[in-house]
């Protein structure tokens, strides 16, 4: 028995190592996606909060372990001892605990209420307001348009926010439950169908923060990403007096040959996806593409925007993110008959360069 027992602790003693090393570096300040590095004051005040009751939670652990321990070892049951005296009930000790628990929660209460009025309540109601609405598996962003004529700005998986300034964001779903979560700006919120839900953000700092889905929706759902672009006012209203323009003709006959690829019977892009300024392109399904080649990165935040991610991702959906809608219901996939050629391939990404 004492030589399994030390086996036990040697194997216990060799783990305990390996599994720290995943919880320390899920607590690293420097993950993309770490809580720790909050950069905006709903992030922050969320954080403040995790401390209250991280600390809280580690006085209860102590008080209660050191009482458990010392009774252990103080009335521990030696050889030759008989029987202890029965009771029942100890009135003071009974209030004492029921007092002491009631304390710390009182502790706890006191800072989570408050936190939660103060992420609820937007400090500033007639900020920019941005319409989010989740698909499976995107993220649909609507601006208000720049010249204020009531025409949405209509992108996909990569919001663009002014630094320092609060953005207010209407939450909406168009399928299932989904969840938005950008961990170093804000906690997460649920995207309900039929039950608009709303938060407000601010990025105190510019740079590229990482967001995704948090609530299971299905099979692509761990990879329904999106970023945050935080920039400067000047840089965010060139952006989007940018996307809010049509999309241009091309030129390139090459790319003119994938237009007509992307509207015609073959491909039938324009069934799913809108392309502003065309005449055709008017889906509602798929993310809108009017700019298309001007985002970081495409498939919901999932791979690099380049020539050949962009290929790949036309030719083989599922290669990328198992469970597409265009892979399901896109006939080129499905039909012999309809399916697309290298040359039809390499005429549809000329065409999506040319949509920035």
């Amino acid at each position: 028995m004492n030589s399994s027992r030390r086996r036990s602790t040697r194997l216990w003693a060799a783990l305990l190592p390996i599994l720290a090393i995943p919880l320390l570096a899920a607590c690293y300040p420097d993950n993309p996606q770490s809580t720790f590095d909050a950069v905006g004051p709903v992030a922050k005040s969320q954080l403040n909060l995790f401390y209250w009751i991280f600390w809280a939670a580690v006085f209860v652990f102590v008080v209660v372990g050191g009482i458990l321990m010392w009774i252990t070892l103080r009335f521990r049951r030696k050889p030759g001892d008989p029987d202890p005296a029965q009771t029942h009930g100890n009135t003071p000790l009974e209030i004492g605990w029921t007092i002491a628990p009631a304390l710390v929660l009182v502790v706890i209460a006191v800072p989570t209420v408050l936190t939660i009025f103060d992420n609820l309540n937007s400090p500033d109601p007639d900020a920019l307001t941005i319409d989010v609405v989740g698909h499976q598996w995107w993220f649909e962003f609507r601006y208000p348009h720049p010249d204020g004529n009531g025409d949405a700005v209509v992108t996909a998986n990569e919001l663009h926010i002014p630094v320092g300034e609060v953005v207010n964001v209407n939450l909406d779903s168009k399928d299932v439950l989904h969840s938005f979560w950008i961990p170093k700006l804000a906690g997460k919120v649920d995207l309900v169908p039929g039950n608009e839900n709303f938060m407000w953000i601010q990025a105190d700092e510019p740079g590229e923060y990482l967001g995704q889905c948090a609530e299971f929706c299905g099979e692509a759902h761990a990879l329904m990403k999106f970023r945050v672009v935080a920039e400067s006012r000047s840089e965010f209203d060139a952006w989007l007096t940018a996307e809010a323009a049509p999309a241009q003709d091309p030129v390139d006959p090459l790319a003119q040959q994938g237009k007509a690829l992307f509207e015609g019977g073959k491909a039938q892009c324009w069934s799913c996806h809108t392309v502003a300024g065309s005449s055709k392109s008017r889906g509602q399904t798929g993310p809108d593409l009017t700019h298309v080649w001007n985002r970081g990165h495409i498939a919901a935040g999932v791979i690099e925007n380049n020539q050949r991610n962009l290929r790949q991702w036309i030719e083989d959906p599922q290669s990328i993110k198992q469970g597409t809608i265009m892979f399901r219901d896109a006939k080129i996939y499905s039909d012999p008959e309809r399916k697309l050629t290298d040359a039809d391939v390499a005429a549809l990404v000329a065409y999506l360069q040319t949509l920035k």
